[in-house]
């Protein structure tokens, strides 16, 4: 799986994509991340990417050249399933998403700055746009870097144990239960009885009980 991430701020895409369990799927061959400046398509000396919006307001717009000219390479090299761009007013990502997007081979992923991207990329490029919360942050690349770390996870071979995610909290829509490690006993704090009892069948109906007792509690909303 391959994606291709376009900001103007790549270096801030560095760490996320060089630790744990991105940079493992990387070094196995099971996913590609790229990352690309938009500097490099600008289309003046000065290497801008932004300019005064039209009809006036606060807030720098990103000019469309600089990323048609990008997804346009990219697309001349290879097909793409989906373009994202990241942005607080698309639909917030959850796990049926990440699920969804697992399953594609090749994604381009916009982010923005400013004031936002120029109205004519989401019109004529984006395929989806996904949101990570109902908040601004300064940019796209942290909301990005959240949904390659949600999908790349799900990608088969890229987790020590392939059940694991399919265990998760929101697989299913139910928060996942409460998870012990050793020891048993802390300070009188026990682990319940039935995570000591050996028996798969009544461990496996304790955390169905209590990953829907949680997601009563906690989340409602996903029982609806």
């Amino acid at each position: 799986m391959r994606f291709d991430i376009i900001t103007v701020l790549p270096a801030l895409l560095e760490s996320p994509f060089a630790h744990s369990i991105l940079h493992r799927a990387q070094k196995k061959g099971l996913a590609e991340i790229v990352v690309h400046n938009l500097r490099d398509y600008a289309t003046n000396k000065q290497k801008s990417v932004d300019d005064y919006q039209y009809g006036g307001g606060s807030g720098m717009v990103m000019s469309i050249e600089p990323f048609a000219a990008c997804i346009e390479k990219l697309q001349s090299e290879r097909e793409y399933d989906e373009i994202i761009f990241m942005t607080p007013d698309g639909v917030t990502l959850n796990q049926s998403t990440a699920n969804e997007l697992s399953i594609k081979k090749n994604i381009i992923i916009l982010c923005g700055h400013y004031k936002g991207i120029d109205q004519r990329i989401r019109d004529i490029f984006v395929t989806r746009e996904i949101s990570v919360g109902d908040y601004v942050l300064s940019g796209g690349e942290l909301p990005a870097a959240i949904v390659v770390d949600a999908v790349v996870r799900l990608i088969p071979g890229v987790l020590n144990d392939e059940t694991s995610a399919l265990s998760d909290s929101f697989q299913g829509d139910l928060l996942d239960a409460p998870v012990y490690t050793r020891p048993a006993d802390w300070r009188g704090h026990k682990v319940p009885d039935v995570l000591l009892s050996g028996h798969e069948a009544k461990v496996n109906e304790w955390r169905h009980e209590q990953a829907l007792e949680r997601t009563k509690i906690r989340r409602p909303d996903l029982l609806e």
